[in-house]
């Protein structure tokens, strides 16, 4: 297997990704929107390249040079996309490029925020909602030109990404008594070094962890850990429940999670 991984959005997640694949032997691209970041980027072992994917679109007919440079970024087998962005447009024209690349599989890190909220266990069978996530995932999905798997995370957590201040003082938690899907990032990236190694594609995972506290139970701990004021509950506001089960994850990819139990992650 080519042992270079692109990784478009080198942020809070792609940037330890990549230091952990470079560690594994991979050599990795990774893409930035900061030209701030560039001379860190490759400090650390990553090749650089400055890429913002809402102005793609306009540069693929019209500036070769920019075509070369994405296409650079694109000259491996494996591509993985970690950026937030719903820019349909930008994806579309993203795939465009990708198709004349020589990637053969792209993961693509989505969100179970697809999934409507449901008093029923959401698995990968669930339908997803009507949303640009949704809309994004199916054109990744549905291209033969390359395969695709989609990674749909829960709410992301740790180092400086801590819970106990996602709720500031004034801001109130809506149905405190619902589970939380929740995952640590050393997982989300374990679970990418998994599907890599595995060979897992053309596949959907739900990635969380084993454990759905309540919100209540959660975000008390997480601002206890971290001595900030508790957030406020709102009794009033209901709705029904989502959890988020991360067995087809577990079962096909063998995976261990690191934390696999919410409420003993010590911040």
């Amino acid at each position: 297997m080519n042992k270079t991984i692109s990784i478009l959005g080198c942020g809070w997640l792609g940037e330890p990704l990549a230091v952990h694949l470079i560690n594994k032997g991979y050599s990795i691209k990774g893409s930035t929107t900061s030209e701030n970041k560039i001379q860190k980027l490759s400090a650390i072992g990553i090749k650089p390249y400055l890429i913002k994917l809402d102005s793609i679109a306009s540069t693929m007919v019209c500036d070769t040079h920019t075509t070369e440079y994405i296409l650079e970024l694109l000259d491996a087998e494996i591509l993985i996309i970690a950026v937030p962005s719903k820019d349909i447009e930008g994806f579309k024209t993203l795939i465009k490029y990708i198709e004349k690349s020589i990637v053969k599989n792209v993961l693509f890190v989505s969100s179970t925020s697809v999934y409507a909220n449901s008093n029923e266990l959401i698995t990968e069978e669930t339908p997803v909602i009507n949303s640009a996530l949704s809309e994004i995932e199916n054109i990744f999905i549905t291209n033969t030109s390359f395969k695709t798997t989609v990674l749909r995370f829960g709410g992301l957590i740790g180092y400086n990404r801590k819970p106990g201040l996602f709720y500031p003082k004034g801001r109130t938690i809506d149905n405190p008594d619902s589970s939380v899907n929740i995952i640590h990032r050393d997982d989300c990236i374990g679970i990418i070094n998994a599907i890599i190694e595995k060979e897992m594609w053309n596949e959907i995972f739900n990635g969380c962890a084993d454990s759905h506290p309540t919100k209540r139970e959660f975000y008390t701990k997480s601002a206890n850990d971290i001595g900030v004021e508790l957030p406020i509950f709102d009794e009033t506001k209901t709705s029904e429940n989502k959890t988020v089960s991360n067995k087809k994850l577990k079962e096909k990819l063998n995976y261990k999670f690191k934390y696999p139990d919410l409420l003993l992650i010590v911040e």
